[in-house]
């Protein structure tokens, strides 16, 4: 079974990517054919085999000679260790179904956002869609709403941080995008009685995240605008793998 989640993970890690990097620039990921970004000569089916066509081919273009970027083989081979990593120590269960759906999510968002500074909202709505369905079979349609409703309050509540942010500023603080994926972090992390605390925590650990690389493009890169997203996504899967450990930490501190 583990062989297995690593070669679905492979195949879905080049998927993804396609996703991140196509519909940002307006291109159609259902019709239209895989093909080399420099030709624009259409792939055969054995360029396409993840990991395997990038190695046999040398990292380069059958048509033209030009090197494929080596974040194909980057995100697939992430893409395939992650779903392994998930399953070892999740297992079979709700819960890991609901890890590989965030963690797609995660990685679209990580491909376009930093690449294109843009959060995608299909992967956002599918992907809330599927966490809702399986929260049903897991906690009851009641458990599911909650999740819904933790959702909401968590959008409304990044939503006003978001316009004090841009009155401070005088400009835009925080994206619509941002904004939106922390429905869906609200939604993954409501559980009853404590959801709203665990979504708060996930928010707040994703500034620890984001920090080291904030300074890095501060200083080195001389940029004021970072992508948020995947370090919001990154949070909120880190949250849900170890959630018992995270409510350990609120028993610790006594916050209820």
């Amino acid at each position: 079974m583990g062989i297995f989640f690593f070669i679905l993970g492979l195949i879905l890690g080049s998927f993804y990517l396609v996703i991140g990097t196509r519909i940002p620039n307006g291109e159609n990921v259902i019709t239209s054919r895989s093909h080399c970004d420099y030709c624009k000569e259409t792939l055969k089916w054995y360029e396409l085999i993840p990991v395997l066509s990038y190695v046999f081919l040398k990292g380069k273009c059958h048509h033209c000679g030009k090197k494929i970027s080596i974040e194909y083989l980057i995100v697939e081979l992430a893409t395939g260790s992650l779903f392994l990593i998930g399953y070892l120590y999740l297992g079979l269960n709700l819960n890991f179904a609901i890890y590989i759906i965030v963690l797609s999510v995660a990685i679209i968002i990580f491909i376009s956002d930093f690449k294109y500074m843009i959060i995608l909202d299909s992967p956002l709505i599918i992907g809330s869609i599927l966490v809702f369905i399986v929260r049903y079979f897991e906690v009851g349609l009641k458990g599911a709403f909650y999740g819904i409703i933790c959702g909401t309050l968590l959008f409304i509540f990044m939503y006003l941080i978001k316009l004090l942010g841009d009155k401070i500023y005088k400009r835009e603080s925080l994206g619509g995008g941002d904004i939106k994926l922390c429905f869906l972090i609200g939604l993954t992390l409501g559980y009853p009685q404590i959801g709203i605390r665990m979504s708060l925590i996930a928010v707040i650990f994703s500034a620890f995240l984001a920090l080291p690389y904030a300074v890095g493009i501060i200083y080195l890169c001389k940029k004021n605008e970072l992508p948020y997203g995947p370090f919001l996504i990154a949070s909120m899967i880190i949250v849900f793998v170890f959630f018992e450990k995270f409510t350990r930490l609120l028993v610790l501190f006594n916050i209820s």
